[in-house]
């Protein structure tokens, strides 16, 4: 399945009164993360959508481990663990160095501008 990895330095704004990294801002994490694999195997996710379809975050569970803090440089993996016709899991770590931050899955279900399930786009590589 596809694996890839993101570096992201973790900005101020991101972070509450005690320069840790807000719980919420890990799921834009995810996001990225997502984002640019895709990227990575030749995908364009605005060409998705205007495509007239949208991946959309159905489940997410997420484990937090330690904290990251303002200025932190994180590795975020992204890893497809299966894909079905209209959904797809995802796992996602991050780390500083080698310390485990988060641990998360996701399940994203493709659908149509009508809000439908659709057949997810050929994602090969």
């Amino acid at each position: 399945m596809l694996r890839h990895q993101l570096e992201i330095r973790v900005a101020y704004q991101e972070t509450d009164g005690q320069r840790r990294v807000h719980h919420a801002n890990y799921l834009n994490y995810f996001e990225r993360g997502r984002v640019e694999m895709l990227r990575s195997i030749g995908h364009d996710y605005k060409a998705i959508e205007d495509s007239g379809k949208m991946l959309v975050v159905t489940e997410m569970n997420v484990r937090y481990h330690a904290a990251a803090d303002f200025d932190d440089v994180l590795t975020v993996t992204t890893e497809v663990t299966e894909i079905r016709k209209v959904r797809m899991r995802h796992r996602y770590t991050i780390h500083r160095d080698d310390t485990l931050l988060v641990q998360a899955d996701s399940v994203i279900a493709c659908i149509d501008r009508e809000g439908r399930p659709a057949r997810l786009p050929d994602l090969s590589t």
